[in-house]
C-alpha cells in the first residue's frame, strides 16, 4: 500500500473528493486548499506548485502548499509514517491531527535528523446552534467591499502577525474573498471596528477566518458580533456546515466561541522542522 503524489489537484479530488466530502468539517483544510489551487493555479500558495497525496489502502489525504507546511487528514500512524518516507524536498513543519502528525513527525526525524519543535495548538469546532452575544455590541454588520481593500490588508497583516504565522500572500487572500463576498466588518458609529473572513462553500461547509479587532477596539464585545453576523450569513446563504479554528494557547477566543455555540470537534498541531 502505497502513496502517491501528484501536482494535478483534478486527479486528486477524483481519488479522495468521495471521502473528505463526506466529512466536510474535519477535513474543511483540504477541501479549501484544494478549490483554491483549483481557481488559482498550483502556485497560488506560493512560488512553488502545490503537491498533493493520497494512500491506496485508506482513506487519507494530504496537500502541501510550499512553503507552508503539509496539511495532513486524518489516517493510520503507519500512512503518516509511510508519507514521511514518501514526500522529498525541504518540510518547514507539518500539520494535522495530533497522532498523525507525532507520526509522520517521528518518521521525519528518523529519516532526516530534524528535530521536531511544536509551533501551534489548535482546536476545530463546528457550529451548533448559533447563539447570539448578550448583550448584543453596539454597531452593525456589513459584507465588505472594494473600498475596504486597504483597512482589510492591514488587519488581515495583523491579524497573521499576532497568530504568529508569515503569510506573504495577504492581498491574494483578501482579494479572493471579496471576489465572493467572503469579508465582513463591523462599524460601530460609521467606524470599522473588527472584520471576519469565510473560506468558499465546499460539501455545505464553510470556514470562519480571521477574526480581528484592532487593540483600541477590544474588550467591546465586537469579536462575537462580527462573529455572529458572519455564521449568520453563511447559514442564510445555505451552508449546512459552519466551521472555525482557535489557538488553544488563547482561552479567550476558545470561550468566546463556545458562548456562540460554536462545539469543540478535535484538536491540531503544528510542527516545525528548523533549518
Amino acid at each position: 500500500m502505497t502513496w502517491h503524489l501528484t501536482g494535478d489537484v483534478e486527479r486528486f479530488l477524483a481519488a479522495t473528493g468521495a471521502f473528505l466530502r463526506a466529512r466536510p468539517v474535519e477535513n474543511t483544510l483540504p477541501l479549501t486548499i484544494a478549490e483554491h489551487v483549483r481557481l488559482h493555479g498550483p502556485r497560488a500558495y506560493g512560488p512553488r506548485d502545490a503537491v498533493f497525496g493520497w494512500h491506496d489502502g485508506e482513506e487519507a489525504a494530504a496537500v502541501w502548499t510550499p512553503p507552508r507546511p503539509p496539511v495532513l487528514s486524518a489516517m493510520s500512524t503507519q500512512a503518516a509514517a509511510a508519507l514521511a518516507e514518501a514526500l522529498s524536498g525541504d518540510l518547514s513543519g507539518v500539520s494535522g491531527p495530533v497522532a498523525v502528525v507525532e507520526a509522520f513527525a517521528a518518521a521525519w526525524e528518523r529519516r532526516t535528523g530534524a528535530t521536531a519543535k511544536v509551533h501551534s495548538r489548535m482546536r476545530l469546532f463546528r457550529l451548533g446552534t448559533l447563539v447570539p452575544p448578550t448583550p448584543p455590541a453596539s454597531g452593525s454588520a456589513r459584507v465588505g467591499g472594494a473600498g475596504d481593500r486597504q483597512l482589510l490588508i492591514g488587519w488581515t497583516a495583523a491579524f497573521f502577525r499576532e497568530v504568529g504565522e508569515d503569510d506573504p500572500e495577504i492581498e491574494a487572500f483578501v482579494d479572493d474573498r471579496l471576489s465572493y463576498g467572503g469579508m465582513m466588518l463591523w462599524e460601530d458609529g460609521g467606524t470599522p471596528v473588527s472584520m471576519a473572513a469565510l473560506t468558499r462553500p465546499e460539501a455545505g461547509m464553510v470556514r470562519v477566518q480571521a477574526v480581528y479587532t484592532p487593540r483600541e477596539h477590544r474588550a467591546r464585545g465586537y469579536a462575537g458580533a462580527v462573529t455572529t453576523a458572519i455564521s449568520r450569513a453563511a447559514l442564510k446563504a445555505g451552508a449546512t456546515e459552519v466551521a472555525l479554528f482557535t489557538d488553544l494557547d488563547n482561552p479567550t477566543s476558545n470561550a468566546l466561541y463556545q458562548r456562540l455555540g460554536y462545539e469543540p470537534l478535535e484538536d491540531r498541531t503544528v510542527v516545525e522542522f528548523p533549518s
